[in-house]
């Protein structure tokens, strides 16, 4: 059941003829918003508009464009951001039991020594390349928690990301995310810039059955694919319309749309869409930052996400991911670049946030698909394991460490046992920072942690 009342329409197939299009446009188009949603979803594909939409481009009347605002958004309101570690992040190189013994027995090659790394307390410790990360722990903005993981752990990357994605472990093949239901179930799903995907496909997890967020790997390309983009702006002017202010009411006046009436709104519909782009490429292509996010797409993507939460885009969740973490081989290195990418990434925007005024706004969550096994491999890697740590990050975290550190010696088949069910996580996410019930979104009633401050 949705969390509120809020009814959404959805369009109806495109039919063959414009007129009949437009007919069916005024009965099934419940407002201007929704259109712009799904218009919008076309565009960030990146390819051709369908030529139903490019040739009917169109345009009818539509007095109640404003009736269905959003009551918070990202303008306003709290924003949460979410970096995905692809691939199954280390946990064990990443918050380190530096001064259990298994650890070191277990990673002759791997493990990192007591010295080395940036002590929390007198067990772990963060890896070594995660020092601009340590200096947000030591400032009460970073949450670390322990033993993330759910029953009956699954090895297979598309299995287990499918269930982080969804949270759903009893759905073999889900069609929706955690997020996407959370878009379903709110008004603010109507408005198409509630989510934000930094990448080249939308994440299952922000997948919803009502609701598709955009998603991009760069501002430069989403933008609009139509074939008389220069016609459009000359004929369609934006922002006209047949709406008017009565003088006695001061109020909209409605006046039934015309066939043609409904073919120019279709055709400044598209045009909208076509402002959205460009307000999203000229918000991130004239952002000025002193912070240095380290180059590629992880770095820049999150640099875009700062940009657009300075623009006041009405967005409430963005997504990004670092790729790279399946370390089976030659870890070493690897991993220690990634961590280096990730630290200097997060810095640098929470270094924006704070310029921004913004830090008390923005809740950033990190997780992976799994943790790796405890003991190193012959290749000099690790493999697929299951239990691993979460980060969070930002002003109104409760900083420190929740949970303890799973048992090095205690495992279940070769892995860390997993003592926080990571729908709590989401639980407190959902009741604590998005204000909404996780029980309708989560299938059931999890308790949330305590990751933010009362």
């Amino acid at each position: 059941m949705p969390v509120d009342s809020c009814q959404r329409k959805t369009l109806l197939r495109p039919p063959a003829g414009d007129q009949q299009l437009a007919s069916n446009m005024l009965d099934d188009l419940s407002t201007r918003r929704l259109f712009l949603q799904r218009g919008l979803t076309l565009l960030a594909a990146g390819g051709t508009i369908p030529t139903f939409l490019d040739n009917t481009a169109l345009a009818m009347m539509q007095a109640a464009d404003g009736a269905r605002t959003q009551a918070a958004t990202g303008k306003n309101g709290k924003i949460l951001v979410i970096v995905q570690l692809s691939g199954g992040n280390d946990g064990l190189n990443t918050v380190v039991p530096y001064a259990d013994d298994a650890y070191h027995r277990a990673r002759p090659a791997l493990a990192h020594k007591a010295a080395d790394v940036l002590k929390i307390n007198d067990y772990i410790g963060l890896h070594p390349n995660l020092a601009p990360v340590k200096e947000l722990f030591d400032d009460d903005m970073m949450a670390i928690v322990q033993g993330v993981g759910y029953p009956n752990p699954n090895r297979s990357h598309f299995r287990s990301m499918d269930i982080w994605h969804s949270a759903e472990p009893e759905h073999e093949t889900p069609t929706n995310g955690w997020l996407g239901r959370f878009f379903d179930n709110t008004c603010d799903g109507t408005d198409p810039h509630s989510g934000v995907n930094i990448g080249d496909s939308i994440p299952l997890a922000m997948r919803g059955s009502r609701v598709t967020p955009l998603s991009f790997e760069k501002p430069e390309n989403y933008k609009y694919a139509g074939r008389d983009r220069a016609g459009y702006e000359r004929v369609n002017g934006i922002g006209e319309g047949k709406q008017h202010i009565d003088a006695a009411t001061s109020k909209k006046q409605i006046e039934v749309a015309t066939a043609d009436e409904q073919l120019q709104f279709l055709t400044r519909t598209a045009m909208d869409a076509q402002v959205s782009s460009d307000n999203i490429q000229r918000i991130a292509k004239n952002y000025q930052t002193s912070s240095r996010y380290p180059g590629g797409e992880f770095g820049q993507g999150l640099r875009t996400i700062a940009a657009m939460i300075a623009g006041q885009l009405p967005t409430r969740v963005y997504y990004v991911s670092l790729g790279g973490f399946d370390t089976h081989a030659n870890q070493r290195g690897r991993h220690e670049q990634l961590l280096q990418q990730f630290a200097a990434g997060v810095s640098a925007f929470w270094k924006d946030m704070k310029r921004q005024e913004n830090e008390d706004r923005v809740l950033m969550m990190t997780f992976s698909e799994f943790g790796r096994r405890v003991d190193q491999n012959a290749s000099g890697g690790t493999d697929h394991g299951a239990a691993a740590p979460m980060f969070f990050f930002g002003k109104s975290v409760k900083g420190g460490v929740i949970g303890k550190h799973p048992s090095l010696t205690q495992l279940d088949q070769g892995d860390l046992r997993y003592h926080i069910d990571f729908r709590e996580a989401y639980a407190s996410v959902l009741q604590q920072w998005m204000d909404a019930p996780s029980k309708p979104i989560l299938g059931q009633q999890f308790k949330p942690l305590q990751i933010l401050r009362a």
